[in-house]
């Protein structure tokens, strides 16, 4: 364990006015209920998550105008969600100055994805708390701008499909499986979607939810969407 917070404060890229914010940001759960005396960062994992929000939104909102509110909303689920933390936290080390409980230590939760993205919401909060809204700003940008900007565009077909077909009122879209086969590991399933019974695309994929998207696919692209 490492608990040198002036090379945190470098890898961090801010220097904190009052340290004990970061150190409380540190401090996991199991480690204060060892010592009553010492509060955790669940209240401040609890602000970070806000601000993490808040900053996203912002940023997606003014970078990708172009963009709808459905893919919008998409584009910060994904930029804000555990997996996504958890690498964030990592690119800084932030599991070598944590503050774990020794039965927290022993069942690594130092590399534990659900403990490294709620200290890093806590860090994102004490950078807010000690500094304001702008350092806030620039540490989150630093690593959310690069992660969404590499991600390719998810179509969602249903959701299209399904906007397109509520144009006009009255219109019934329904998923039907036809076919499901393989063994457990290995299943292949088949889907149609019809528009008012009328089969308008097929699909196909290694769960119901992927042959849905691909039944949809073909629909838009035999309407020449």
């Amino acid at each position: 364990m490492n608990r040198n917070l002036k090379a945190l404060e470098n890898e961090l890229g801010y220097t904190f006015q009052n340290p004990a914010l970061l150190d409380r940001a540190l401090t996991h759960s199991s480690y204060a209920n060892e010592r009553e005396a010492l509060g955790d960062n669940e209240r401040l994992e609890f602000l970070g998550d806000s601000v993490l929000g808040f900053i996203t939104a912002e940023y997606l909102f003014s970078e990708h105008k172009g963009v709808p509110e459905g893919e919008l909303t998409r584009l910060r689920a994904y930029a804000v969600c555990e997996k996504s933390l958890d690498v964030y936290a990592r690119e800084i080390g932030l599991g070598d100055y944590l503050l774990l409980g020794k039965g927290e230590e022993r069942t690594g939760g130092r590399e534990r994805a659900s403990v490294l993205s709620d200290a890093f919401e806590a860090v994102i909060a004490a950078i807010y708390l000690d500094g304001g809204m702008e350092p806030a700003k620039k540490f989150v940008l630093r690593f959310v701008h690069p992660y969404v900007e590499a991600k390719p565009v998810f179509k969602d077909y249903k959701t299209m499909l399904q906007e397109v077909t509520q144009k006009n009122p009255g219109e019934t879209l329904e998923y039907v499986l036809v076919s499901e086969s393989g063994p457990d590991h290995d299943k292949h399933f088949e889907v149609e979607v019809h528009l008012n019974s009328n089969v308008i695309g097929r699909g196909s994929g290694p769960s119901k939810k992927k042959a849905e998207q691909d039944a949809a696919r073909e629909a838009l692209a035999l309407m020449g969407l």
